[in-house]
């Protein structure tokens, strides 16, 4: 099995410090699934949320997006709440559109495709949840 290591919690923190647009892959619009309440908060603290869903008009009165490359903006940070067998081609598109960080969710583990997205200049994160690192850093104050 590949190991894969996660960046420096500085490392993280700094990335969640500068980061303003995130697109979410797989945003569900119910509200009690995780990667709803999860992007709700991160909402609630600032961050511009992206959703990126097929069939899905819009999540969090932001339009939704059938996929990465249908995103007409700039894109800061992609968090990922696919399965892991989806992960590939969802770093495909990031190393296609030149994306600077992509973070996978908690239980979101493909080490190889985590590599491949590091060696290609991507700034990775696995298997951790953006909400929990958001408060661990900055508590619930606002992103500035």
């Amino acid at each position: 099995m590949e190991i894969f290591h996660n960046p420096p919690e500085a490392e993280i923190r700094e990335l969640l410090s500068r980061t303003h647009v995130i697109a979410v892959v797989g945003l569900s619009p119910k509200p009690h699934r995780p990667s709803h309440q999860v992007a709700s908060r991160m909402q609630q603290f600032g961050y511009r949320i992206i959703p990126v869903r097929p069939a899905v008009d819009s999540v969090l009165n932001e339009k939704a997006y059938a996929s990465l490359r249908t995103v007409p903006e700039r894109i800061e940070l992609v968090d990922v709440f696919r399965a892991p067998q989806h992960v590939d081609e969802i770093v495909d598109q990031c190393i296609e559109l030149r994306l600077p960080a992509i973070w996978l969710q908690d239980g979101v583990v493909n080490p190889r495709a985590a590599r491949r997205a590091r060696d290609a200049g991507i700034k990775v994160v696995m298997n951790r949840c953006v909400y929990r690192d958001y408060v661990n850093f900055f508590g619930t104050a606002p992103h500035s």
